[in-house]
């Protein structure tokens, strides 16, 4: 994916410098521990896993902050995420222009670790992640590094559809569909809450798509191998690929994301067609 000379986006917040340490409670091995546990009993579902295991009020806890110095890789990471989100604005700007809707661009936090955010503790053992409380994105950059080592997932535009898929749910907040989908979710078993939670994935990977669709029509950015990268990432980010790769098998009621086929073809359905009626979803 060719950025150069793009501008980076100011609606950043970079907090990388700060990471919190051990001071007591029960430390960072054994909240990887817990969350082990509750991983395995939760269906591979990982978010309520690290919800359950109270990793992230324990990682609250810990109490020491420290400074440290950044890299030159995750300085050039910043950099490049800046842009993504710098290019989101753009396209999302003319996307809601031609809706006759005026686009109020979300704020990207870089962290490192765990995050105090509008929708509570945040940490980077639930990947990215968007809070509507205060319309912002949290990405600790890490993830990109264990997306390559954990996934084989790698390649700028991999990351780059990382980011936009969570701008995809900001774009699900500014058009009411992301509050829908929660209060009805919270009238519902897990069961068929679940079932909203994947379309509401889906549908920010299709608007993911959308982005990239646009992306390179504005600025012909995309290169040889960029889709594929991108199509990649989305198979080893399926619920199925998942839980397969962590406890042998799949549970699909447990499903929060969608499978890996599910999240490929509305990934690609955005990427070819930039049509946004496409993406509409059933609630």
């Amino acid at each position: 994916m060719n950025l150069s000379g793009r501008r980076e986006s100011s609606n950043v917040d970079d907090r990388r410098r700060f990471s919190g340490g051990k001071a007591g409670g029960i430390g960072i091995i054994g909240i990887i521990i817990a969350v082990v546990i509750a991983y395995l009993t939760n269906g591979g579902d990982l978010f309520r896993a690290v919800m359950q295991s109270g990793a992230l009020d324990n990682l609250g806890s810990q109490g020491v902050v420290s400074e440290r110095e950044l890299t030159a890789e995750e300085e050039e990471l910043a950099h490049f995420s800046k842009q993504v989100l710098a290019s989101t604005e753009d396209v999302w700007t003319h996307v809601f222009q031609s809706m006759g809707r005026t686009y109020v661009a979300p704020r990207m936090v870089l962290y490192t670790g765990a995050v105090q955010t509008g929708c509570g503790q945040g940490s980077a053992s639930v990947g990215p992640f968007y809070c509507s409380a205060d319309q912002a994105l949290y990405i600790d950059l890490s993830f990109f590094s264990n997306m390559k080592s954990s996934l084989g997932a790698d390649g700028d535009f991999a990351y780059a559809y990382v980011i936009a898929h969570e701008v995809g749910h900001h774009v699900q907040y500014l058009l009411g569909t992301l509050d829908e989908c929660h209060n009805k979710m919270a009238r519902l078993n897990q069961t068929d809450a679940n079932k909203i939670s994947v379309r509401l994935e889906l549908q920010a990977d299709f608007y993911a798509g959308v982005w990239g669709y646009y992306e390179n029509d504005m600025y012909r950015s995309l290169e040889d191998g960029d889709l594929q990268e991108a199509i990649q990432c989305a198979e080893v980010i399926g619920d199925n690929y998942l839980q397969e790769k962590a406890q042998g098998y799949s549970q699909p009621e447990t499903f929060t994301h969608g499978t890996s086929a599910q999240r490929m073809q509305w990934l690609k359905m955005g990427l070819t067609t930039g049509d946004m009626s496409r993406g509409e979803i059933s609630i």
